[in-house]
């Protein structure tokens, strides 16, 4: 499913020039589960902006479902990430001004999905989240957790191939970190990509295998489970 070679990231500015990713070379399947690790400020969020589209390499090659994407105009990344990627943010990054039904359903919006299947994918994600009952509350009505499931359930509604999920787990206790872990399993076990970046090693162990990355360099990879295709 992704495929990058020597893929480099650097930030320029007046003064400085930082290499967020060197020469980053990365294979991960279809139906993979992949953990990325490392200290702050190693790359990892930087890595998964360029996985998602949502930035540019500045060199080497990106390919994803077998097209070399590393050239695409943003309107080209724009198409293929809404069509195939979700994403979990730490932060939520929900709009307060929506309701959790409207806040999942802007994904099949910007799709262009009917009314009539709109309703009928969200009351169906909010009801796998079970966060049905709040589906006509405001973000700031809920508890971290509940923010978390309809987080996800906004990223998993138009079914994508890939999740990418950036420290999922950061802003929530133990307990609510363990359950978004098991939902992200649940996915996982559906048939979804999934690449996630966390601190935990306990939580990397859900994953296939973790990748450590170090000043932009993966330095290491460690097999948890064997993957079978």
């Amino acid at each position: 499913m992704i495929k990058t070679k020597d893929l480099k990231k650097v930030y320029t500015t007046e003064d400085v020039e930082t290499t967020a990713l060197n020469n980053v070379n990365l294979n991960i399947q279809e139906g993979e589960y992949v953990a990325i690790m490392g200290p702050s400020g190693c790359g990892k969020s930087t890595l998964l902006n360029v996985l998602g589209m949502i930035d540019n390499p500045s060199s080497g090659e990106y390919y994803f479902l077998g097209e070399e994407i590393s050239k695409y105009s943003e309107r080209q990344r724009a198409n293929l990430r809404k069509e195939n990627i979700g994403f979990v943010f730490q932060s939520f990054n929900l709009i307060d001004e929506l309701t959790v039904f409207e806040n999942v359903e802007l994904p099949l919006l910007y799709l262009g999905f009917s009314a009539s299947e709109r309703k009928k994918r969200v009351n169906e994600v909010l009801e796998q989240m079970e966060i049905m009952a709040r589906r006509n509350h405001f973000p700031q009505q809920l508890s971290g957790g509940q923010q978390q499931r309809v987080a996800v359930s906004r990223a998993i509604v138009s079914r994508p191939k890939l999740i990418l999920a950036d420290e999922p787990t950061g802003n929530l206790d133990s307990a609510h970190g363990e359950e978004v872990m098991r939902i992200v399993g649940e996915l996982h076990e559906a048939g979804t990509t999934i690449v996630m970046v966390t601190h935990s090693p306990a939580y990397a162990e859900y994953s296939h295998r973790t990748i450590h990355l170090f000043d932009g360099h993966i330095v290491s990879e460690n097999i948890q489970k064997e993957f079978k295709i």
